[in-house]
């Protein structure tokens, strides 16, 4: 395997926080990721890496899958990888992209093993979910905890119940920041997300989306006024028609203390008689 430190010694670079660039230096991280796909017999004939950076990750990636893709969006940074890795995409066997990850089109892959920029984790996270596939993703400690938490938890929030609703969530290790060049502010963890159908249906999945976001930003107040204070997020045009018709018990309740079963059934009795935007 590539030394971390050599890499960054070859490309001539330096992280830059301001831009979100950390590169993972710790051998024994690097080298436990991949593993966190082979313990449910994931797919690995074609990875998919978002931040390539110097490539200590991808170099991993490719003794543990056929083909591997990188998105890199640093023009210096993709170039010093096509020529680092000049043998490997000769031989078909990775694949440089030099993009935004939230903009370029994404390949086919069947798992992906990436250290998500910070700043746009979630916006990354969430356009990987809906491709139900194995993902082994690298967060902040705090957002981690947050998309595997549990209902009547203080963490328990919109990020549980979209993160809970694509896939079954774990939080797999924590990582200390000095498994990082430049280290950042906060410990990072390790998400594994297993793709899995959710025990209940949605009639509209992005209304239910909306939906949960817009309980969510009222999280102190009972299900009842979260619905009637964020129409204008959710897009319903009759929330009261929503309150008349739901269970009483629940519009006691908080949102923090519904399962994501019970926001589904909520979404659909709103999706039916809340005339909601479409």
């Amino acid at each position: 395997m590539r030394d971390p430190d050599g890499l960054i010694a070859r490309a001539g670079v330096r992280g830059d926080p301001d831009r979100d660039q950390h590169f993972l230096v710790d051998d024994r991280v690097l080298d436990r990721l991949p593993t966190y796909l082979e313990a449910i017999d994931a797919d690995t004939s074609q990875l998919l890496e978002i931040g390539g950076g110097t490539g200590a990750l991808t170099d991993r990636l490719l003794a543990a899958g056929d083909e591997v893709t990188v998105v890199e969006r640093d023009r210096d940074l993709a170039e010093f990888l096509r020529e680092e890795f000049a043998d490997e995409i000769a031989a078909g066997e990775l694949t440089v992209i030099e993009g935004d990850a939230l903009e370029v089109d994404l390949p086919d892959f069947t798992a992906s093993v990436s250290n998500l920029p910070y700043g746009v984790s979630s916006e990354i996270a969430f356009r990987l979910f809906p491709e139900k596939k194995p993902l082994v993703l690298m967060f902040q400690q705090e957002f981690a905890e947050r998309m595997v938490a549990e209902p009547g938890t203080s963490e328990y929030g919109r990020l549980s119940v979209s993160s809970q609703h694509y896939a079954d969530v774990e939080l797999v290790e924590s990582i200390p920041k000095e498994a990082f060049d430049p280290q950042p502010a906060v410990q990072s963890a390790v998400v594994r997300a297993v793709p899995r159908e959710p025990d209940y249906t949605v009639a509209d999945e992005d209304f239910f989306l909306r939906f949960v976001k817009a309980v969510f930003t009222q999280r102190r107040k009972t299900v009842r006024n979260a619905i009637r204070n964020t129409a204008h997020i959710s897009g319903l045009g009759e929330p009261d028609a929503v309150v008349e018709a739901a269970d009483e018990e629940l519009l006691r309740k908080r949102p923090d203390a519904m399962a994501p079963a019970e926001f589904a059934a909520l979404a659909g009795l709103a999706w039916d008689v809340g005339e909601p935007e479409t």
